[in-house]
């Protein structure tokens, strides 16, 4: 018997309908789909689990370790452990860049406070002072600042002039932040990614309040709309299969008919049918278990069974950029 395992904390509706989702699709399959159960952890020891759909590990690194393990020991955990725990924004955005893929501009920003267990002559490597005047000309006011890691539209500041930074600075205490250019869209999407080729193309409107931002709209028909619609959809694609996530989202603003992607990390993004509608929901689901059931019919024990980004494996024997893209 194949086991599918779902490792989650809050959530309620996504976790319990991927779970009755896959035991409906598995039928004859000798497949099941269930809560993970945890009772201890024992270095490479194999869980009892096949495929694992990580929900929860960002926040809780018990179950990071977990995972960890339980990759080493040939489960299929989605999304990969250990690049899950390597991964943040601002590299994504670099990476964006050398694939040729639209994102705002974007400089780095060191903490406002250091960081435990460091001095001044820890950053004697820091010119001082940085080269503010050059940095905020090349990203122009407003901007926006938020962490260079991290998600959920936690610590993100709207600021329209230097003063304005330093003041919102202030609050960021040893969070790495970045700042942004500002993108005044017309349109904005959120893209749900699932095994690097299946695309789900959300209207979102990240201004609204967070239980109403998927209620809304699409602002453009016709046949400008539809080439819209294909290049997100392969951009959607191309940076998930560069990342190498299974389970992602993709935030996108348009400008002048050019899709910027804004968010892209987002390795365990709102499934919540509350939030993200019916349609959506059913989508994320059956999508989800299908994904699932199909790792789990191609697992193999006692072998690499994670799925590993273009950028990685391609850095081995990289010689041209453009394998980045898989090309």
């Amino acid at each position: 018997m194949k086991k599918i395992g779902i490792l989650f904390g809050m959530e309620n509706t996504f976790p319990f309908a991927f779970i009755e989702r896959v035991n409906e699709l598995s039928g004859k399959k000798k497949i099941v789909a269930e809560a993970v159960q945890i009772g201890k952890v024992e270095q490479a020891i194999p869980t009892d689990y096949d495929v694992i759909i990580d929900r929860i590990s960002q926040d809780v690194p018990f179950y990071r370790a977990y995972l960890k393990n339980a990759a080493l020991c040939g489960t299929a955990v989605i999304n990969n452990p250990f690049w899950w725990s390597a991964d943040e924004k601002f590299f994504n955005n670099c990476l964006a860049v050398k694939l040729g893929v639209p994102v705002p501009k974007t400089v780095l920003l060191p903490s406002k406070e250091r960081p435990a267990d460091t001095s001044e002559t820890s950053f004697r490597n820091l010119k001082f002072p940085m080269e503010w005047e050059d940095m905020f000309m090349r990203i122009g006011f407003p901007a926006y600042m938020k962490p260079f890691s991290g998600g959920g539209w936690k610590s993100v500041y709207q600021v329209n002039n230097p003063d304005d930074l330093w003041a919102k600075h202030q609050e960021t205490g040893q969070l790495v932040m970045m700042l942004q250019e500002e993108i005044h869209f017309t349109d904005y999407y959120r893209c749900y990614c699932l095994d690097g080729k299946h695309v789900r193309i959300m209207p979102y409107e990240p201004r609204n309040p967070m239980h109403l931002r998927y209620a809304t709209q699409a602002k453009s028909t016709g046949p400008t709309y539809d080439k819209l619609m294909k290049e997100i959809e392969a951009y959607t694609i191309l940076l998930n299969k560069a990342l190498g996530y299974d389970f992602n989202t993709v935030e996108f603003a348009v400008k002048d008919g050019i899709p910027y992607a804004i968010d892209f990390c987002n390795p365990a993004p709102d499934a919540d049918v509350y939030s993200v509608g019916d349609d959506n929901f059913h989508w994320v689901v059956d999508t989800a278990a299908k994904m699932a059931i199909e790792r789990a019919e191609k697992h193999k024990a006692d072998q690499d069974n994670c799925t590993w980004g273009t950028f990685l494996q391609n850095s081995i024997n990289r010689g041209d950029i453009n394998k980045l893209a898989g090309i």
